[in-house]
Formats: C-alpha cells, structure tokens, sequence
C-alpha cells in the first residue's frame, strides 16, 4: 500500500483546489552524460538567458540540477493482446538534439516518473521506476516516446522444478 499525504488527498476530493500535481521525468542511459529531466510545470524561473522554467526538487538529484519545463501530453495505454502495455509521452521538443539523442541509443535508456505537488516538490506522491524506452519518434517540434515495463514474455516459463537435483533440502 502507498502512503499519499494528507494535502494530496485533499486536492483530490475537492471540487476544486490551489495544488498543483507535478510530473517529474528522469530519463537516463550509460551513453548520456548527465541525466535529462523534465517536469510539466513552470513552477518556478530558473534563468533569464534564454528564459527557462523548472522544478526543483530534491528526487533522485544528486547534483541539484532543476527538472526543465516541457509541455507533455500523455497517450493512454493500448490494450493489444500480443504486445505489453505501451504508454506514450509527447513532450514539446525543448531542444532540437533531444530527438536525434533519443533515438540514437542502441540499448533502450530508462525512465522514472514521479508525481509530486508544486507546493512540496521534495515530497514524492506516486513514483514509477525503471521503465524502459521502448521508441523515440521525433518531429519538428514534438517528440514521442513509448515507455513499457519489462515484458512479462521475457520470464522463464516453464519455471524451475522443485527436483531431487535442485533442491536437496527437500527431500528426505
């Protein structure tokens, strides 16, 4: 069971509230330097030049670093029946390289999702780790990911058998 905190819980049975959920995006790979980090709200002025928003917050932030500003847009789940779960994230392109990096990887980069409230950013909500990027398709001004759990294909099946061989404390 996951604790919320009492001012979440608040916002969310309220016709109407001042909280603002925050979605904080870590996406990290061995080729990347540092790791990108995006957040869906302006919660604060970070720079003048070039005029940038962001989030800080105190989530896997080693350094400090703010989570940049983006615009995202979220595609609900498909429910196919020969492939996993993908979800899709549509970020506004924030830098025209983002997309290029992206979809150069040859080994899939992970993402970790983290909702939190703009008024305590350092308090974590609901948190999702270790998703894997499945795509990157990247236009203009859009980019595209796919975000999928590991498969549930990739498990061993059968699985191991309780044998004489394997287990010998088992048996007598």
């Amino acid at each position: 069971m996951r604790s919320v905190s009492l001012n979440a819980r608040l916002a969310a049975d309220a016709q109407g509230s001042a909280e603002i959920e925050v979605v904080l995006f870590r996406i990290t790979h061995p080729d990347l330097g540092a790791p990108i980090r995006l957040s869906t709200d302006p919660t604060e002025r970070l720079s003048i030049d070039p005029l940038r928003y962001g989030t800080r917050s105190s989530w896997l932030t080693e350094d400090g670093s703010p989570y940049l500003f983006v615009l995202v847009s979220a595609l609900v789940p498909d429910d196919k029946a020969d492939a996993p779960a993908t979800a899709r994230l549509s970020f506004a392109n924030v830098d025209n390289s983002i997309a290029a990096l992206l979809r150069g990887f040859t080994t899939p980069a992970v993402v970790d999702m983290a909702v939190v409230l703009a008024a305590s950013p350092d308090l974590v909500e609901f948190e999702q780790r270790g998703l894997d990027l499945v795509s990157a398709e990247g236009a203009d001004d859009l980019v595209t990911l796919s975000l999928s759990r590991d498969r549930l294909t990739a498990e061993p099946w059968p699985s191991g058998k309780m044998t004489r061989s394997r287990f010998p404390g088992l048996w007598p």
